[in-house]
């Protein structure tokens, strides 16, 4: 049950291992290739937790579960529908979320799992995806919410989900997750907000990596987000946001008050 975090010190210096209840075995070399441990152990109190990957992007799936479909009167779609997340946006545990400048509009979460990619893809087949993927994470995939359809000419989810601070992604990727048996749970301000089942997936992991390396290549590191169900809401500024995946952690980020 092998959980991979990254971790700075407080001299600066950033490092990743694997994550237990109480402490944290460094390792050297690289997460998603050739890695060894160095025998040293720290306290979780000693570190603070970064994103556990770098992603050159996010890939962020939108209608990708059947209560939420049906919900908005969709059809499930045939192929994911994703947009794209830049590096930039993304995050780790505890960091704040922090309301773009010029912008004082509704800022809405999405508690969602996170899939990350171990090694490149592209054009795999749904059979072999599972050997892509190193692991799964949770996702809060932070969305400017009246920025999305400000222009009628054209909806800007890119735009309204690229900002700065808007990919949260951790605490931890969890190698030999079970996915089918887990459920996402995100509370606001301790107040659940959602709470559905993983198994209601349109397309599984495995179909996403497969379908979506065939649009794109897709580099170790990189993150699917695997869309949200049912109980999206709005944050007010200084509310905290926690997503919850027995198995994986929980993540919590605060909305910055505003400066």
């Amino acid at each position: 049950m092998t959980s991979w975090i990254r971790f700075r010190f407080a001299d600066g210096h950033t490092r990743f291992g694997t994550l237990s209840a109480e402490s944290v075995t460094e390792y050297a070399g690289e997460m998603f290739g050739e890695s060894t441990s160095t025998g040293n152990v720290h306290g979780v109190d000693e570190l603070t937790l970064l994103s556990p990957c770098v992603p050159t992007k996010v890939v962020a799936l939108w209608n990708n579960f059947y209560a939420l479909s049906e919900k908005l009167g969709k059809a499930p779609p045939t192929h994911p529908l994703f947009l794209i997340k830049p590096p930039t946006s993304v995050i780790g545990q505890r960091e704040p979320i922090r309301r773009p400048p010029a912008y004082g509009g509704k800022i809405a979460y999405e508690g969602e799992l996170a899939i990350v990619i171990g090694k490149r893809c592209s054009n795999v087949s749904v059979e072999a995806a599972t050997d892509y993927i190193f692991g799964y994470t949770c996702i809060n995939d932070v969305t400017a919410a009246e920025l999305l359809n400000e222009d009628v000419n054209f909806a800007q989810w890119c735009r309204s989900k690229g900002f700065d601070t808007f990919s949260c992604i951790g605490p931890a990727i969890r190698r030999d997750f079970d996915w089918r048996a887990a459920r996402v749970v995100t509370t606001l301000d301790g107040v659940e907000r959602q709470n559905y089942p993983l198994a209601d997936m349109i397309f599984s992991p495995a179909e996403q990596v497969s379908l979506i390396s065939q649009d794109m290549t897709l580099e170790p590191g990189d993150v699917i987000a695997c869309g949200t169900s049912i109980g999206v809401g709005s944050i007010k500024d200084g509310a905290t946001v926690d997503i919850s995946i027995d198995g994986i952690g929980v993540l919590s980020n605060t909305l910055a008050l505003e400066s």
